[in-house]
């Protein structure tokens, strides 16, 4: 059986370049629409791409709903389904306007990748995410030994996260220099440091308690005037291996590198959390916590605009829509509440919404210009 066609590999070769240097789309991205690709060219038995006709589509689709998730072992999700079938359509999309195939895909044979209504509802549909509190991570950091370098740094790790919201991809790449403690900020440089978008934005270390930022300085501390570290070395480095006497790999304290990626870093906090008898909760998750925080101490639009773009947002809607969901139990707090009679409105209250509701009208002109 074929396993390749090379006219589709040379198309496909094309199409990854564009959504590369063109929209600028990440490796992992990239790396989900040649999943998707493939996974159609398997069923096509990787038949030649301008052979596509609506009735591969609507097959496809079918052929998808029956495929099992090799790691629950449950049928594949709607958003799996609505993602991959996304893919496929804006690849077709893009295929129909290129030399060669212009004359024989028709566009409007795309529109049969997609779910229907119900379907898409489904898979878009906002679901509930648990969202650690304040006091369960302090807690977990609290919990945490330090006895050791690794230790140390694992634990100014969860620490640092908490203090800044960074991300995991941007501290993994972070050196000495970008963290001013006498100043108490972050400069994450895209230049150096791995930041979503590539953007370049100074944060203000989050006001979550004296023990926390203390817990940093310290590492901070540690690193230059113990171990005489300079400003390009890793703020959080690797874990040295070495050969033991037995000849078994084992740990051997801290080496002079960045990690190559998150993955160590989210295997820390999934150790931390269990270790202190708590589910796991990924390092993302605490930008959430720090918005729910942000929500309870801003009382004006430029108090939260500034907790806003310190999370790197340049609108705050996108810290409103993305992460300024209101918890179930705090929701049900706030329904009970209204029941009983009340002071007259905060005016702040009123500032922040009139505030956003014109950030909302400003937004929605912009894009009907």
């Amino acid at each position: 059986m074929t396993k390749h066609n090379p006219d589709n590999e040379r198309i496909k070769r094309k199409y990854f370049i564009f959504l590369k240097e063109a929209k600028r789309q990440n490796e992992s991205s990239v790396d989900a629409v040649a999943k998707a690709i493939s996974r159609f060219e398997v069923y096509t038995k990787h038949r030649d791409f301008k052979a596509f006709h609506f009735e591969q589509a609507v097959g496809f689709k079918n052929h998808l709903a029956k495929q099992i998730n090799q790691r629950t072992g449950k049928p594949l999700s709607k958003a799996t389904m609505n993602s991959t079938l996304g893919q496929l359509k804006s690849f077709f999309q893009w295929l129909a306007m290129q030399q060669g195939y212009k004359s024989r895909i028709s566009y409007t044979d795309t529109e049969y990748f997609n779910l229907s209504e119900k379907e898409v509802r489904i898979a878009t549909a906002r679901r509930k995410t648990a969202v650690p509190t304040l006091e369960q991570i302090k807690h977990v950091i609290d919990s945490m030994p330090s006895n050791t370098d690794i230790e140390w740094r694992n634990r100014a790790l969860i620490a640092f996260t908490l203090l800044t919201g960074a991300r995991d991809s941007a501290i993994a790449s972070m050196k000495l220099k970008h963290v001013d403690v006498v100043g108490n900020s972050v400069f994450q440089d895209a230049r150096e440091v791995n930041t979503k978008f590539s953007k370049t934005f100074t944060t203000y270390f989050f006001p979550v308690g004296d023990a926390i930022q203390q817990i940093v300085h310290n590492w901070v501390s540690y690193l230059k005037e113990e171990l005489l570290w300079g400003n390009d070395d890793p703020l959080f480095p690797k874990t040295k291996v070495i050969v033991g006497e037995d000849r078994i790999f084992t740990t051997s304290g801290l080496k002079q590198e960045h990690w190559s990626n998150a993955s160590p870093i989210r295997t820390i906090f999934r150790e931390a959390f269990e270790s202190a008898g708590l589910p796991y909760f990924n390092p993302h998750s605490f930008r959430k916590t720090l918005v729910t925080l942000g929500q309870q101490l801003c009382q004006s639009p430029e108090e939260f605009k500034a907790w806003s773009q310190n999370l790197g947002h340049e609108d705050v809607l996108t810290t409103l829509y993305s992460y300024g969901e209101v918890q179930q139990h705090r929701q049900g707090e706030i329904i009970q509440q209204l029941k009983s009679p009340r002071s007259p409105v905060n005016q702040n209250a009123d500032e922040i919404a009139r505030a956003v509701i014109k950030a909302m009208a400003d937004q929605s002109s912009q894009i009907g210009v």
